[in-house]
């Protein structure tokens, strides 16, 4: 891939056949400029990847696609035979557009995204994985970076089997680091993103119970998350928390180094000032840095990205700056001051640690008014999942809550582990959205600090609109 081609694009259309592959049906003229699944994102130069699902099939949306001025396609050779007339006929007065027809569309994806991405062996590439904290630790190591060099940072949550690849295609040749996020939730995903990403440094944030029930154990993650070292060859350096219990199985057979980060390990930190909702203040190599985010889980993921960026030779000046500069990205460790309550939402993710990383944040918080949890469920423990839900209920009166919504099916474990215990506040358990809405929102009341909490799945965020308005 020359240079020339970088300037008018990502990759003409006999490249793109070429990384996925595949075989150029119909050869178009058009640059390819973005990677789009989704074709309500399709805009002119993009190149569409049809992707199985679990509802759609995106092969279902390739016309729109062309109608909306894609540049190239990619489906399956199998579902193109399938629809060719229908496809065919959407080419139609569209000149310039290509096909590239595959056997995988997603395997097609992750080869173009390797194979694109090895184009720049310029780029530092540092990969961020873990059970919680990987997307903040991600935005606090991107916001660090970016006041050195010119740095791409995986937007948002891409850091998938999918969103990986489409990760990939932000960097530019201009790049010299990027920070990838790379998410696990079953077995040999990390195969497929230690292979794409082939990491420079690696970060493994913590080993803990998220997806428990797809793996078994954490054991079984931990050597599921050992996997971003695999393409290591010695000259590549991996960052563990320093009182990781599964430290020395990442030291097994390692090529390279580890670096331990923590409050004993990170050289030149010098302890931390909880400032409560307003976050905290970090004592390291003599300056009084101003940290956003609030506890002391928040406190570790700030101690990597400082052993990161020092390792690589950042200057003190500009990790401080990052880290005082960098800000929560939606749905985690968010404070929401508006109306007559202020809201804590951290319900983008959902596992029994990062459960435990809030209620030990709330305990320990003085506050005037009364404290309020609303609760969704937790999804893929497997097994574990009743007691852990369980474990859920006890902790969070532990935590000091006067009142607790809970919602969704697996919350019901939580409401009967707290019906035995004698709690004199207001529960509310139900499975009915509307239902758990016209319950909170009367109840609320000036100076109310209130808790969301729960998976993604369960949508937690929708209350928060009317919540504000209290």
């Amino acid at each position: 891939m020359t240079n020339t081609a970088l300037r008018n694009g990502l990759f003409s259309p006999d490249q793109a056949s070429r990384l996925t592959g595949g075989r150029l049906l119909i050869k178009g003229n058009r640059d390819i400029r973005q990677v789009v699944i989704d074709s309500r994102q399709v805009e002119e130069g993009c190149l569409f990847v049809a992707l199985p699902g679990t509802r759609v099939d995106g092969h279902e949306f390739i016309p729109q696609a062309f109608k909306r001025g894609a540049a190239a396609v990619v489906a399956s050779r199998r579902q193109w035979e399938k629809r060719q007339e229908d496809l065919q006929s959407g080419l139609q007065n569209r000149p310039g557009i290509s096909v590239i027809l595959v056997e995988d569309t997603l395997s097609a994806l992750q080869e173009m995204s390797k194979g694109y991405l090895r184009q720049f062996p310029h780029l530092l590439r540092i990969g961020v994985t873990g059970s919680n904290g990987k997307t903040t630790t991600k935005e606090i190591l991107g916001s660090i970076m970016a006041l050195d060099s010119p740095t791409v940072i995986s937007q948002g949550n891409l850091n998938s089997e999918i969103g990986l690849p489409l990760a990939c295609f932000q960097v530019r040749e201009h790049h010299r680091i990027s920070v990838f996020e790379l998410g696990v939730n079953h077995p040999g995903e990390m195969d497929v993103l230690a292979d794409i990403c082939r990491p420079d440094v690696a970060v493994i944030t913590n080993i803990g119970t998220a997806h428990i029930g797809l793996f078994g154990s954490r054991e079984v993650i931990a050597r599921e998350k050992k996997k971003i070292f695999r393409y290591f060859d010695g000259t590549q350096k991996a960052f563990v928390f320093e009182a990781e219990d599964f430290y020395s199985l990442f030291h097994e057979g390692l090529k390279g180094v580890i670096v331990p980060f923590g409050p004993e390990s990170t050289r030149g930190f010098e302890g931390s000032e909880d400032l409560g909702l307003d976050g905290t203040i970090i004592h390291w190599e003599g300056l009084r840095i101003r940290f956003p985010f609030f506890g002391a889980h928040n406190v570790r993921n700030a101690l990597v990205s400082i052993s990161v960026s020092a390792e690589l030779g950042i200057s003190k000046s500009k990790i401080k700056e990052g880290l005082e500069s960098v800000r929560p990205l939606f749905g985690r460790s968010q404070i929401i001051r508006g109306g007559t309550v202020t809201v804590i939402q951290d319900c983008y993710n959902a596992n029994p640690d990062s459960f435990r990383q809030v209620f030990s944040f709330v305990s320990a918080l003085r506050w005037q008014g009364r404290k309020i949890a609303v609760l969704g469920a937790m999804k893929e423990l497997g097994t574990q999942s009743r007691e852990a839900h369980r474990e859920i209920g006890r902790e969070a009166l532990d935590a000091g809550f006067q009142s607790l919504f809970l919602f969704g099916e697996e919350m019901e474990d939580t409401f009967q582990s707290i019906k035995e215990r004698d709690f004199n506040g207001t529960v509310n358990w139900t499975t009915d959205f509307e239902r758990l809405r016209k319950e909170l929102l009367p109840y609320l009341r000036e100076g109310d600090l209130v808790v969301i909490k729960g998976s993604r799945a369960v949508e937690l965020e929708r209350l928060l609109p009317e919540m504000i308005e209290v």
